[in-house]
């Protein structure tokens, strides 16, 4: 039996990038998925490839920033399955500029949805995990995963606020951990590297301009960065989040793994 067979999964900013490469990774091992996303059409587009691929998927529209709508996302999919097994709090955001130009704006939209967004959507749920009965074979009541970054690790020139805002993802992951424990609801972060993605692609050519170099130069800086020697693909970091869904990490909370090829080794 697949492990993940029958595991009711919601991830956020399942739209595109490395939420899409989740969510199609764990609906390809029978895990039933709700994928949302700011962008509804995106989360259903990626749910509808999700099904026709044999999987069980659903796309919902979520504002991670908003109380309000991540209640009715809760409400929908508890409704529809009864309890939620695995929360994976994925949605992000990111902009780059030199410290001296970031404005308040760049740095309230990076901590809006990065930090702000990821403590509503862990609360949220977890309010609900915590009152569920165990995971089928398990002793635990629900996971939670949440996607920092390696920028939550190192210093990162050019994201400030996107770097701060992931380093309080990874602060909240940890002190989470330790309240939810008792309630045996675990809590993980992952830290992803160099990921070939949109959101990349905008990073690339921001930091190109910013630095007065090319795109190809940007982008094999950041191959230099890596021991294993490519970027980082969706795919690498939707196979560790499979991980941390799945029972052979019931004894693990309060981690942060990092996925990042060797680009960043404590």
């Amino acid at each position: 039996m697949n492990q993940l067979e029958g595991r009711r999964i919601l991830v956020t900013g399942a739209g595109s990038g490395i939420g899409k490469a989740i969510s199609l990774t764990l609906a390809e091992r029978r895990a039933e998925v709700w994928l949302a996303d700011r962008n509804v059409e995106a989360a259903r587009t990626v749910a509808a490839h999700a099904v026709a691929s044999g999987g069980k998927a659903h796309g919902l529209e979520v504002d991670v920033t908003q109380p309000a709508s991540l209640a009715v996302t809760a409400d929908e999919v508890f409704e529809a399955a009864g309890r939620l097994d695995v929360l994976v709090a994925n949605a992000g955001v990111s902009t780059m500029n030199r410290f001296l130009d970031v404005t308040e704006e760049e740095w309230d939209f990076n901590f809006s949805v990065n930090a702000r967004g990821t403590f509503l959507t862990v609360q949220t749920f977890a309010k609900r995990m915590i009152t569920q009965g165990l995971i089928a074979s398990s002793d635990v009541r629900g996971k939670i995963v949440v996607t920092a970054s390696m920028a939550s690790r190192q210093a990162a020139p050019l994201l400030v606020p996107y770097s701060a805002s992931k380093f309080a993802v990874v602060g909240l992951a940890q002190a989470v951990a330790k309240e939810l424990a008792e309630h045996k609801v675990t809590v993980n972060a992952i830290n992803p590297g160099f990921v070939k993605t949109s959101m990349q692609e905008r990073e690339v050519a921001w930091e190109a301009k910013l630095r007065d170099i090319s795109v190809e130069d940007v982008l094999a800086d950041y191959v230099r960065q890596t021991p294993l020697g490519r970027l980082q693909t969706p795919e690498d970091v939707a196979k560790v989040v499979a991980f941390l869904a799945g029972p052979d990490s019931d004894f693990m909370t309060g981690e942060v793994i990092e996925v990042n090829g060797g680009a960043w080794v404590s």
